[in-house]
């Protein structure tokens, strides 16, 4: 699978935009704030419906303009796929696969898939459990559409939930009635999600093992540690009793939505104690073992996106990461890059078939 041609309309920085790329090595070079990043996450929108690094969509329209259309098609063996995704000021957002539009933006997640490692990746470690959650939901959601639909009707009776719980905060009147008919499907819901998140963890551990030894030469043990206290026993009893607590705090304080996941090295936490190498090799080897992941269970080579990293690894790193995509399990690769001349000397020769973009004054140029 690889994308042929993207178009761009009033996205971001660009007010009108097309390109079209080959099926491995894709590289874009300009000054920073060129516009290199918002061709990465037009690309990401075909994929998942969403940015990569906006929570509210409205702000991928460019200020000109009162919408944007991203356009692309993508080429899966000898099949053609056009797919569009648009958005109005004030109206809801539109995605469309070959002229038909989905129901539900859930239906389209997995059928393109991708990878992005970018500079904004350190969250994983630094930020809170939230960040990590997202994260290995967003994995398990590409391939197993049950679990999607399990989490977005988890998260429904959560919110729901939560303002039931403000009402009885409010009016000083516990429903037990009323919340059981909450606390049921959460229940049933979590322990389903929480199940297949600890398979997951379980099936995923191997892969991120053998890319950190690849990245980083050692021979540390690395180890992703998952907490839930859904799956214990007494859960639903612990659940009931923690009713008077949610009502003062005016929110649920257990289930999924507080599952912890721990990133260790050698059984030591790397946000605590992990060296800065330690903690990239560790965030490129989570993303490349999501690659591989990703790829096994849908049977489909994800597009690789990689984000500005140049400025970001030492030349250790970069010569063992371009070594590890440069192989026959890579597919159609994305390069951004502040510096051309760095691009050239790292990738010309190396990768082929290849093209190279210079991004500058909203204008995605083809360079011999």
């Amino acid at each position: 699978m690889f994308l042929q041609s993207l178009s761009l309309q009033y996205f971001k920085n660009y007010e009108k935009a097309e390109v079209s790329f080959c099926d491995h090595f894709n590289c874009l070079v300009g000054m920073n704030g060129s516009g290199k990043t918002n061709v990465l996450d037009a690309i990401h929108y075909l994929s998942t419906t969403k940015s990569a690094f906006h929570s509210l969509d409205s702000q991928s329209i460019n200020h000109n303009g009162q919408y944007f259309v991203v356009n692309g098609e993508f080429k899966m063996g000898e099949k053609f796929n056009k797919v569009h995704c648009s958005l109005k000021k004030n109206s809801r957002k539109t995605f469309k696969v070959d002229g038909v539009e989905y129901e539900k933006l859930s239906e389209h997640v997995g059928k393109f898939p991708l990878v992005l490692i970018a500079p904004n990746d350190d969250e994983l470690i630094r930020e809170s459990n939230e960040i990590r959650r997202r994260f290995f939901d967003s994995i398990i959601s590409q391939y197993d559409a049950e679990y999607l639909h399990a989490l977005i009707k988890y998260n429904h009776y959560l919110k729901q939930r939560n303002a039931l719980l403000k009402s009885m905060n409010e009016s000083g009147k516990v429903d037990k009635v009323m919340i059981e008919t909450y606390d049921k499907p959460l229940i049933t819901l979590g322990t389903d999600i929480a199940k297949k998140r600890k398979s997951f963890i379980k099936e995923f551990l191997p892969h991120l093992q053998s890319n950190y030894d690849r990245i980083s030469e050692k021979k540390e043990r690395v180890n992703i540690g998952y907490n839930t206290k859904v799956l214990a026993k007494d859960f639903a009893q612990q659940y009931a009793k923690g009713l008077q607590k949610d009502v003062i705090t005016q929110r649920t304080n257990l289930g999924i939505h507080r599952d912890e996941y721990l990133f260790e090295i050698d059984n030591y936490l790397i946000k605590k104690f992990g060296s800065q190498g330690q903690q990239k090799s560790l965030l490129i080897s989570l993303k490349l073992a999501q690659f591989e992941f990703v790829k096994s269970h849908l049977g489909v080579t994800p597009i690789l996106l990689l984000d500005d990293i140049f400025d970001k690894l030492d030349d250790g790193r970069i010569s063992q990461l371009m070594g590890i995509i440069g192989s026959d399990s890579f597919g159609q690769v994305f390069v951004t890059d502040a510096r051309e001349e760095r691009t050239r000397s790292l990738l010309h020769g190396k990768f082929e078939p290849m093209k190279i973009f210079r991004v500058e004054k909203n204008v995605i140029e083809e360079l011999d």
